[in-house]
């Protein structure tokens, strides 16, 4: 039996509704869900704490039905992007806070012990107005874990910290629910948090959440075009020419892709390719065992952080690498001009095969990762 098991949740306020969510955590299971702004996530993990009463569904922790207990019997933790912290209290006071039912003759040692764990066990004197946000964000993560919930979630908390700040901040919440073997559910917009902690994935929009499973397979297999957009892929349709073990050809416009996916010959199929394992030459290569290699003409280029996400076009299909400022200065550099795209084999992901009967059925909203 899974730890939290979530079936055909739906939750009505006033014109939105989330609708028919599914899904099962095992204990310790890190959970991501992205999405955009207004997708439903925020209000998922809330119906799990219990703030809100489901219309439909089911809500099972630990074995035991919850659907319909009040929040404060859950034993679940919450930690909001604010952080909501207690202003007129001092750091030890508002992590204390968080065993306010659970007092006993070692609570200051375990408050210490908690501090410590997250290096700011010499601010437990001071007030949340005299910290920073990083130091505001760890104070309330401090609060939730300190009571053990058998369940943490988080909705964006690291979203108002800079770069390097956050990065520090995730390592320490690593160490953190990984010694405690907690299961977390978090929000966030940043994929980056999903590649720092996830084991599961899943994509909300518009109160529905469209794809759930490993973190690996969501992103290495989005289902649409939307969470193709949103995880960093390429997803493109074509037609199975020819298979053999281990070697499966597939016509995109008349370029061949060859991907180690089975299928059957004369299936639609889509195929998605993640950007990060394109690698682009100016010229062809002599040898290029494992690789496809595919004639492409050069988009637009743009910054991505430090990298750069650089369009190219194979027969009318759109393709999408990420490469570095090196790779992008051995490239041609006006658009139109001719490349090649190296695809390795492995990364050539069937999402999904349509008979030649059967229509495809395929979303073409776009989103931003961030």
């Amino acid at each position: 039996m899974s730890f939290l098991e979530v079936s055909d949740l739906h939750v009505r306020l006033a014109e939105f509704q989330l609708a028919g969510v599914s899904l099962s955590l095992d204990r310790s299971d890190y959970l991501t869900i992205i999405g955009p702004t207004g997708a439903g996530k925020t209000i998922f993990i809330e119906a799990l704490v219990g703030f809100w009463e489901p219309d439909q569904g089911r809500v099972r922790l630990d074995g035991r039905d919850i659907t319909h207990e009040l929040p404060e019997r859950r034993h679940i933790g919450i930690v909001y992007q604010d952080y909501a912290l207690m202003p007129h209290m001092t750091v030890f006071r508002n992590i204390a806070y968080g065993l306010k039912k659970h007092k006993g003759p070692d609570l200051e040692d375990n408050v210490r012990q908690m501090a410590a764990s997250l290096h700011i066990d010499h601010l437990l004197h001071r007030k949340p107005a005299t910290l920073s946000g990083g130091e505001q964000q760890r104070v309330a993560l401090a609060r939730a874990l300190i009571a053990e919930p058998r369940l943490l979630l988080m909705d964006e908390p690291f979203s108002a910290l800079d770069r390097q700040t956050r990065r520090e901040a995730r390592v320490l919440l690593k160490n953190a629910v990984r010694e405690r073997g907690t299961t977390v559910v978090h929000i966030t917009h940043d994929l980056d948090d999903a590649w720092a902690f996830a084991d599961k994935l899943a994509v909300f929009k518009g109160g529905r959440m469209l794809q759930f499973g490993s973190l690996h397979d969501v992103l290495a297999r989005p289902r649409s075009q939307f969470i193709a957009d949103f995880v960093g892929a390429c997803l493109i349709r074509g037609t199975v020419v020819s298979t053999a073990k281990d070697d499966t050809r597939i016509d995109i416009g008349g370029v061949q892709l060859a991907s180690l996916d089975a299928a059957a010959p004369g299936d639609e199929v889509d195929v998605a390719i993640r950007h990060e394992v394109i690698t682009l030459q100016k010229e062809r290569p002599v040898s290029a065992n494992g690789f496809n290699v595919v004639p492409a003409v050069l988009g637009h280029v743009m910054p991505e952080g430090p990298a750069f996400l650089v369009d190219m076009h194979v027969n009318g299909a759109g393709l999408q690498a990420l490469v570095s400022h090196d790779t992008l200065q051995r490239l041609p550099s006006r658009e139109g001009d001719p490349m090649y795209a190296l695809i390795p084999r492995q990364h050539v992901k069937i999402v999904a095969a349509q008979h030649p009967s059967q229509q495809p059925v395929q979303e073409k909203t776009r989103a931003h990762t961030k």
